[in-house]
């Protein structure tokens, strides 16, 4: 049985059914969105257009994650504001659309002097990449139809994240999209700064374990039967370690076809994996729960949350309607403690109250916060703090990375000295006997 319950907003738009069933009426636009508790819930808005639709779930607090129009008489209804490509896109696996290098050539043409109209006709021109030349085309054809351009974006989810889309939606306001989007690139050029330093700093110790890897498996599975032939012909009895290190390389020697063919497939079904979003999640998750990696990967989610929130206020919106829409940047856990957060905020408590109670401050956001509260420079002082995990964040990863390349070189060096060392040890004894 479907849970439904009817929300009423007076002198705005008519009633408005949320259920958790996929019953939809005919002519009904379905919104696929997250509440302030932080569940996913389907919003049925009858009688509606998509444009409408949209800007109503902004109005309840609701984050929307998807427009859903499975009824014929609904999607007949909206068929001009999805064009076919966006459409088939859906379930496609093309490449994600280049937000930031889009915003970062909209605002340089902006500034140049086009509008907004002309500027995406000139971006779509240029544009080669399929799934890129799609978007654009229908944002461009969606413009020229006479729609709000945060409206527009709010119809892809998948390529427009729902912070961008109010950005943009505060910046019609006030008829400046130029600030706004100058304001979503220095944001997101942080994250990137941080994530390119530690994809750099990953280079060289998967470079080195690969290395490792190769030269550890040729001397086991080539070096070592070499050695054992001769040891066998000899006729003397060897060391125990080297007898079982012996025997494990002329395994390896004897079935070679199989030992390859199952590492190549153990490479392929791990690429393959990684490949997937499940998969990248799942090992990031089991990565982050390591010993000292926990407490960093808090902080620097605390960190990405106080800069989002941060660029929504200084875009002019609401502090309630801003928590609503960042909670994606948080784990699980965190998001339950933000859900908390937003309704004791609603409740009148001051926001650094509300954060310390939900455990979703650290002892600097916290001082500069309060701060923040007290002059009226909240934004401000979020996005300092922010800029304090950061550097904070990029320092460990120096550290780090200067501490883990000299122990893994030790790990490599261990393990390839003590095969080299168990082959010869024979020869050692040999020696020692003759003297």
């Amino acid at each position: 049985m479907s849970i439904t319950t009817a929300i009423a907003l007076q002198g705005k738009a008519p009633r408005t059914a949320i259920s958790e069933s996929t019953g939809t009426a005919t002519g009904t636009v379905r919104l696929q969105v997250q509440g302030v508790d932080g569940r996913t819930l389907t919003v049925n808005y009858p009688g509606l257009s998509a444009d409408q639709a949209l800007r109503q779930a902004a109005t309840q607090g609701f984050l929307v994650l998807a427009v859903l129009q499975d009824s014929p008489a609904a999607v007949k209804a909206t068929s001009n504001q999805f064009a076919p490509s966006v459409v088939a896109r859906a379930g496609s696996t093309s490449s994600a659309f280049p937000l930031v290098l889009f915003s970062h050539e909209l605002l340089a043409l902006l500034d140049a002097g086009l509008n907004l109209t002309e500027a995406l006709a000139t971006l779509l021109a240029k544009e080669r990449q399929p799934h890129a030349r799609s978007v654009l085309s229908t944002l461009l054809h969606q413009l020229r139809e006479g729609k709000n351009f945060s409206d527009v974006l709010a119809l892809q989810p998948q390529d427009f994240p729902a912070v961008y889309v109010a950005t943009v939606r505060a910046s019609e306001r006030t008829g400046d999209l130029s600030k706004a989007l100058s304001r979503y690139v220095a944001y997101q050029m942080q994250f990137e700064t941080l994530r390119k330093k530690l994809i750099a700093t990953a280079i060289y110790p998967a470079v080195l374990l690969v290395v490792g890897g190769f030269v550890t498996l040729f001397l086991l599975g080539y070096v070592v039967p070499k050695f054992s032939a001769v040891y066998e012909s000899s006729g003397r009895e060897m060391p125990w370690l080297s007898t079982v290190l012996m025997a494990f390389g002329r395994q390896i020697y004897r079935n070679g076809p199989l030992v390859l063919t199952g590492l190549i497939a153990v490479v392929g079904a791990l690429v393959v994996w990684l490949r997937q979003p499940r998969g990248r999640m799942a090992l990031l998750n089991t990565l982050l729960k390591l010993p000292g990696l926990a407490l960093k990967s808090q902080e620097f989610r605390l960190a990405r949350f106080y800069r989002a929130v941060s660029l929504l206020l200084a875009s002019g919106i609401a502090l309630p309607r801003a928590l609503t829409m960042v909670g994606g940047m948080l784990s699980p856990s965190q998001q339950q403690a933000l859900a908390a957060t937003r309704l004791a905020v609603d409740q009148g408590q001051s926001f650094s109250e509300a954060l310390q109670a939900a455990q979703l401050l650290t002892p600097v956001a916290q001082s500069l916060i309060k701060v923040g509260e007290r002059s009226g420079q909240l934004g401000d002082m979020l996005e300092r703090a922010a800029k304090f995990h950061d550097e904070a964040f990029a320092r460990w990863i120096d550290y780090a990375s200067r501490l883990l390349e000299p122990v893994l070189m030790v790990i490599i060096g261990v393990v390839i000295g003590g095969i080299v060392v168990l082959m010869y040890m024979p020869i050692f004894e040999l020696a020692g006997s003759l003297q």
